[in-house]
């Protein structure tokens, strides 16, 4: 396999135009030619005279042939796992997330009958409650943007970034395609699959999971674990059933704060994490478009992406977090009597604002009681209190212009940025809300951001709070080479656990765990 690289285009060309060129570049004989695709496809935006597109393509030939420039790699290969687990109980994984749904698709494949026990609802009804606290601001604590089928990011703009391209990455992308995804995630820089696409997706996977011998326990809790000798022997759920097993996998995601409680009483080893607390600041996409591409691109891009970082003078760092071209912001509150938001885009990005999570890090020493191995976890609760009453107490959200934010002035009106946040907003002082050492890393950072991306500092952009639920305040502590954790048996994982930051590496944790269940 030969990867043909620096492949630069400058016009709008079809995938297949763009391989002819890239064959006829390299001077390849289309004879010989025994498999062929695009393996990268990004943007390259830093010359706002030449925009173009770089790609890199992959051509698996019928004879060797000496190709100038051309890297030889190893064809894609997903290593076949040796499964050694020899037990009559069937596995428990609590959650279907991304961790706890790719957990189950590899125990499926290798012969396994996982039982999913998730306390919210299947993804079909989960919408409609999605619906009835965005349009009606009547909560379902169970079942919402943070719990349900899917979990999390199925209401997000359902990126799939990841720091690494170990195979595992490879067996999420490719899995995804075989549920439905767009067949270019496999390729482009920066892959997303849009809410709109996931929410069929993801039942996808539970149909097939099901159809394998799996089982799936919707709207069902799990209450307490069963433990003997150091091992796990039962999980219990609140409506009374006991399900025998000696491998529980621990995908709960990172809002399960019962779940944390309850751990922590039956004595699995928790510690507290740095995590990020911030605003969802909203602009017009146009803008962002302007401030990435120029006023006249000669190609046609997608909508503009940003990802942006500043380290403050009082240490503290701020950055951009999920950035969602044309989405909107959403409520994602789990918990009564609180606001939390967070950002979401279909697949085509096509609505009028731009979003993002403007963050600050915030360490367990900032947190009262910080010995409390749950301290974070309160100190992200209790913010969000304080929001709801902000906001009138109602599910609305509190918004500030960000002019106003900056001169620490209450908000009268708002200008050419119209929030997006439902049920509703209430024009608020988010000064009023965060500690000093926020505002002040979030003021700082927003001027010398607009240094890096004109326009980032508009008086009329829109910040909406408060973005809490980024990570998990907490990780379940697990042995490196067994990933179990202090409990024979269960196995924390995903992002829940303080082992992943999104959908991607959420999934690949979840592989992980369920190589090492096979192979124990």
């Amino acid at each position: 396999m030969y990867r043909l690289s620096n492949i630069k285009i400058r016009e709008n060309l079809s995938n297949d135009e763009v391989i002819d060129y890239a064959l006829k570049k390299y001077k390849i004989d289309k004879n010989i030619v025994k498999e062929v695709y695009i393996y990268k496809k990004s943007i390259d935006a830093r010359d706002k005279n030449d925009i173009l597109y770089n790609y890199s393509i992959d051509v698996e030939l019928s004879k060797n042939v000496n190709i100038k420039d051309a890297k030889l790699v190893e064809k894609y290969d997903f290593s076949k796992i040796d499964v050694k687990r020899n037990s009559k109980y069937r596995p428990v994984i609590v959650g279907a997330g991304p961790a706890g749904l790719f957990c189950a698709l590899i125990l499926i494949e290798n012969g396994l009958s996982p039982i999913i026990i998730e306390q919210g609802s299947k993804v079909e009804k989960r919408i409609e409650d999605v619906k009835k606290f965005t349009s009606l601001g009547i909560l379902n604590s169970r079942s919402n943007v943070q719990f349900g089928e899917g979990g999390a990011g199925t209401f997000s703009d359902g990126k799939l970034t990841t720091g690494n391209s170990s195979s595992y990455s490879r067996k999420v992308l490719e899995e995804f395609v075989k549920f439905g995804a767009p067949e270019e995630i496999l390729y482009v820089a920066k892959p997303h699959i849009g809410t709109d696409n996931l929410v069929n997706i993801v039942r996808n996977i539970r149909e097939h999971i099901i159809s394998k011998g799996g089982t799936f326990l919707f709207d069902t809790k799990v209450v307490d674990l069963e433990i003997k000798d150091e091992r796990i022997t039962a999980v219990l759920t609140e409506d009374n059933r006991k399900i025998e097993t000696d491998s529980v996998v621990l995908a709960i995601g990172h809002s399960a704060r019962d779940t944390f409680k309850k751990l922590l009483e039956r004595g699995l080893k928790i510690i507290p994490k740095s995590f990020a607390v911030g605003v969802r600041i909203e602009h017009l996409q146009d803008k962002i478009n302007i401030a990435q591409y120029g006023l006249n691109p000669k190609l046609k891009l997608p909508p503009a992406e940003y990802k942006l970082i500043y380290h403050a003078s009082n240490g503290r760092v701020c950055y951009t977090f999920c950035m969602c071209p044309g989405g909107q912001v959403i409520a994602s509150s789990s918990q009564e009597n609180t606001i939390v938001t967070n950002g979401m885009s279909k697949f085509n990005r096509d609505e009028k604002n731009a979003n993002s999570a403007l963050l600050v890090n915030v360490n367990p020493e900032d947190c009262e009681n910080s010995s409390n191995p749950l301290c974070g976890m309160y100190f992200q609760e209790e913010l969000e209190k304080r929001a709801f009453k902000l906001a009138g107490e109602n599910y609305y959200a509190p918004i500030q212009r960000l002019e106003d934010y900056l001169n620490n002035k209450k908000s009268e009106k708002i200008g050419n940025v119209i929030p997006t946040y439902m049920p509703g907003y209430t024009l608020s002082n988010l000064n009023e809300l965060f500690p000093d050492y926020i505002n002040d890393t979030l003021k700082e950072s927003i001027i010398n951001l607009d240094k890096k991306l004109k326009g980032f500092a508009d008086s009329n952009a829109i910040l909406t709070a408060p973005e809490t639920r980024t990570s998990s305040p907490v990780q379940i502590v697990r042995d490196n080479q067994t990933l179990n954790s202090n409990i024979i048996g269960i196995y924390p994982c995903g992002e829940g656990a303080g082992y992943a930051g999104g959908i991607m590496t959420a999934a690949t944790d979840g592989i992980k765990v369920a190589i090492k269940i096979l192979e124990n």
